[in-house]
């Protein structure tokens, strides 16, 4: 089932939770690369952290559409996926992702997937690590700032769907990279626990950083932004 915008009419934290194990297709050419996101990051406009705390330009006018709009902006020079949420400035980062395949998106798709996102030597990146951070996946999907930044899904291009899955387990932590003073303590950071070795930084292997283990139903340990 597509998403439809509707989904997307959630506060941050809600949708950063709700659009775990939902999957990701771009049509590219005559295949259909797809990915199961296990990885979000909320961000709120009163959060120091977002770039729309920052105040609108036409740069950031994606955080300040009708939910579901994509917000997409070069990390260190490459291409990350937000999608805007319910309230003007709010958000949600797509930070990683695991390749999925059905009878839409076969083997030929991951293979182009794996073509698309080598390594730094040109060899292929392995599958658990080929969306391991918010620009591979961009990169694994042939997804560009310049094509659908500010734009809504098109089901005959790019679109999320409901497969039916839904994580057992997922982990809270705080954002990564956040600067300190802008908000770095909220544990606006979810991650599907069952494919934690696949998302950006294992949280449970760094035990200095504050992680939560909930299962899918209970409400979030959340703070307001300060």
């Amino acid at each position: 089932m597509i998403l439809s915008p509707a989904f997307f009419a959630q506060p941050p934290v809600a949708l950063a939770r709700a659009l775990l194990g939902k999957v990701i297709r771009h049509k590219v050419g005559e295949q259909w690369l797809a990915v199961r996101i296990i990885e979000t990051e909320a961000y709120d406009v009163r959060d120091r952290g977002s770039h729309a705390s920052l105040g609108f330009t036409e740069k950031r006018r994606g955080l300040f559409m009708p939910p579901g709009i994509l917000y997409m902006y070069y990390a260190r020079g490459k291409d990350s996926l937000n999608f805007s949420a319910e309230g003007e400035g709010n958000g949600v980062l797509i930070k990683s992702a695991i390749p999925w395949q059905d009878s839409l998106s076969e083997a030929a798709s991951l293979r182009m997937m794996q073509a698309l996102n080598p390594k730094t030597d040109g060899t292929a990146r392995p599958l658990h690590k080929l969306c391991s951070g918010q620009t591979l996946v961009c990169k694994a999907l042939g997804l560009k700032v310049s094509e659908w930044d500010q734009q809504p899904q098109d089901p005959q291009r790019l679109r999320v769907e409901d497969i039916g899955y839904q994580p057992e387990r997922i982990l809270q932590a705080p954002r990564l990279g956040i600067p300190s003073g802008r908000d770095e303590h909220l544990l606006w950071r979810f991650i599907d626990a069952s494919d934690v070795r696949s998302c950006t930084q294992n949280p449970l292997t760094r035990p200095q950083i504050p992680c939560h283990e909930l299962t899918a139903a209970m409400p979030s340990v959340i703070s307001e932004p300060g």
